[in-house]
């Protein structure tokens, strides 16, 4: 058994409804999807036999025979069409088929584009043309629910029965607050058979304390490391360590429903004086010790059609003169009061580059300025869904899958299964809406970049840096694989 770090999962562990860190790494271990990757982020069919279109609206796909979920029940065509189709009409999960033919992004109606042709095949009719459909399908939103699932949905993802590498050890096995005991399933001959006995993720409430823990070998692999060990970690574990580019974006989020930060001339002013006034290349080399890149946009360096050269992206620089000028001109067309506070989960490791973050802002500006600490991810979480925030909050997204659109569409359209902020832009909409009806994903790349120039110019969220995956393990650990998410490729890892 392996033991690895995670996180509380703030819902049930239903699919088509996690869309946080904590409980998607579980959901993974327990699910297989249509597709997956492969360390590098290279697409290959694992449910599926095939996925076909010749106009990338209609597409046909025809699953591999054979497939069952843990506790024997046969995974057909049918099964997928009746787990999408609930998804589609549930509000957790229906951001992720809205473009179905005849559902829409609030659930109000079912997909009318959802169709069997036989045991093993069924078509998806989409509204309009995506060419990166098939990438998408990797994503948990998409793989499949056995029947049980329908019966009482919220008691199902208490105790979820998946068709993964692993399942639950158990009636129970999800110990809330504690950690999820999953063992490998014997059921599965998909691309990530398991080579271990299973998986034992250990819920943490602060890196410190997990890092300690590696240290003294309770627990075998950790997969991200405090702030405090930056300097550390490599001698701590030598040649067992990794620190390489992954699919992970870092910034913070300034809702429009806080005062002087609405939409408007100046909110728009002091979001760029805000980011402006951050230093991000002295904190990323102090606090972060070379395992943080400084931002110059929305998504991912290790993302197809990434740059760093977006018209805009200098409101990403260090301007303390501009940034002081900015806030002034603010400042003439109605005062700013008060404190800018910047909540963050404490239990992410986060407090030196936040408390590093509003010192730059309140040195720069000439404003008090300080961190908010919230006990953990979910309750941060839980705060930003509610619409009850005080102030900015720590925001970050790690790839589902690597294409800008997942960097974007989740966090920024108008509805959009984690934005949470509520921003709204009618023409970063229909950017995003053109790019992906682009025949081809080489063709939607240069409107990925029109799209991200209108975010840099409205600033629903501060890009600060991307994130190296840094995690340490075991000296008794062999075959450890970071992927491109920055996620362990837990399945292949031995344990000596």
């Amino acid at each position: 058994i392996i033991t690895t770090n995670g996180t509380e999962p703030q819902n049930p562990l239903i699919t088509y409804a996690t869309t946080e860190v904590g409980g998607g790494k579980i959901l993974t271990a327990m699910y297989a999807g249509l597709v997956s990757f492969t360390a590098s982020g290279e697409i290959e069919n694992e449910v599926a036999e095939s996925i076909e279109s010749d106009d990338a609206a209609l597409w046909t796909i025809t699953i591999e025979d054979g497939w069952t979920f843990s506790d024997g029940e046969a995974i057909t065509a049918q099964t997928f069409v009746d787990t999408w189709t609930n998804a589609a009409v549930d509000p957790a999960g229906a951001y992720w088929f809205g473009n179905i033919e005849g559902t829409t992004e609030e659930g109000d109606t079912a997909p009318t584009g959802l169709t069997v042709v036989d045991d093993l095949t069924f078509t998806v009719q989409l509204k309009t043309a995506e060419a990166d459909f098939p990438l998408r399908l990797a994503y948990t939103a998409y793989m499949p629910l056995p029947s049980a699932a329908f019966d009482d949905m919220e008691a199902f993802g208490e105790n979820p029965i998946g068709n993964g590498p692993y399942m639950l050890d158990g009636e129970g096995a999800w110990r809330h607050e504690e950690g999820v005991s999953l063992v490998t399933n014997p059921t599965y001959d998909g691309n990530r058979k398991p080579v271990n006995g299973g998986l034992e993720f250990v819920f943490y409430n602060d890196l410190a304390s997990a890092y300690a823990d590696a240290q003294s070998g309770n627990l075998d692999i950790l997969d991200s490391v405090p702030d405090t060990a930056f300097g550390t970690y490599q001698t701590d574990f030598p040649d067992r360590f990794v620190n390489e580019p992954a699919a992970i974006f870092q910034g913070f989020n300034i809702p429009y429903y806080i005062p002087n930060f609405e939409d408007g001339e100046e909110g728009k002013l002091r979001r760029a004086a805000i980011s402006m006034s951050i230093d991000r290349a002295e904190i990323t080399e102090t606090i972060f010790q070379e395992t943080r890149t400084p931002a110059t946009d929305f998504t991912s360096p290790v993302l197809p059609g990434w740059t760093d050269s977006l018209a805009g992206a200098e409101v990403l620089d260090y301007n303390p003169e501009e940034a002081v000028r900015l806030w002034e001109q603010a400042d003439a067309l109605a005062p700013y009061e008060g404190t800018f506070t910047l909540a963050y989960n404490a239990d992410g490791g986060h407090q030196a580059w936040v408390d590093a973050v509003t010192n730059s802002i309140s040195n720069t500006l000439g404003i008090a300025a300080e961190g908010l600490s919230l006990p953990t991810f979910a309750a941060a979480l839980d705060q930003r869904s509610s619409g009850t925030l005080t102030g900015a909050t720590r925001s970050g997204w790690q790839g589902d899958f690597p294409t800008q659109a997942n960097f974007l569409s989740p966090l920024y359209s108008t509805g959009g299964s984690s934005n949470y902020e509520g921003y709204s832009s009618a023409a970063f909409d229909a950017k995003l809406g053109e790019a992906a009806a682009a025949s081809s994903i080489e063709e939607s790349i240069d409107l990925y970049h029109e799209a991200q120039e209108i975010l840099l110019e409205d600033l629903p969220a501060i890009p600060l840096w991307y994130s190296n995956a840094v995690g340490v393990w075991g000296d008794d650990l062999e075959n450890v694989v970071f992927g491109w998410d920055s996620v362990p490729l837990h399945h292949q890892i031995t344990k000596g």
